[in-house]
């Protein structure tokens, strides 16, 4: 197929998803998130004030003074980033005395930190589910879940997926 022939019927497909409402536009955020954040949306629209109800900085942790003074204390010592995965390079001691102190609190023997929940979620169930287990589940769940599903030992038909 020639690109002009690509690039119509990529612009029909994208009329299509516009037409049935599947649409979704970029909100564009100024400043840092909290519980209240400025959004431009659609794009070039007045700015508006609104309640963040979607995002992972459920405390405000992320934008909070103290917070952002040990982050800067930290680059100044460890620098920015792992720039590899533990299993390559190593597990920094910061992350494992981190570890330690998380395993300490919840009295357990040990803890293993993921660099997201994406991640956590992937190697959960693996963990947790054997062949004998059953799992129910929405096929509306997060993406991370459902893939960790997807990689665990439980069997398709001991999966019930509601829909």
């Amino acid at each position: 197929m020639a690109y002009g022939k690509i690039r119509e019927f990529l612009q029909n497909e994208l009329k299509t998803v516009r037409e049935q409402g599947l649409y979704k536009e970029e909100r564009y955020i100024h400043g840092p998130q909290g519980a209240q954040i400025k959004v431009e949306y659609p794009e070039g629209a007045p700015q508006k004030e609104v309640l963040n109800f979607c995002a992972n900085n459920y405390l405000g942790l992320s934008s909070h003074p103290e917070v952002i003074k040990a982050a800067h204390e930290a680059l100044e010592k460890w620098g920015y980033g792992l720039s590899s995965v533990r299993f390559i390079c190593g597990t920094q001691s910061l992350h494992r005395q981190l570890e330690r102190k998380i395993a300490e609190f919840l009295g357990m023997e040990d803890a293993i930190l993921y660099s997201s929940c994406f991640d956590a979620n992937g190697g959960l169930f693996e963990v947790l589910l054997g062949p004998e287990d059953a799992i129910v589940t929405d096929q509306l769940n997060h993406a991370s879940i459902i893939d960790g599903i997807r990689l665990c030992k439980v069997p398709k038909e001991r999966r019930l997926i509601y829909q």
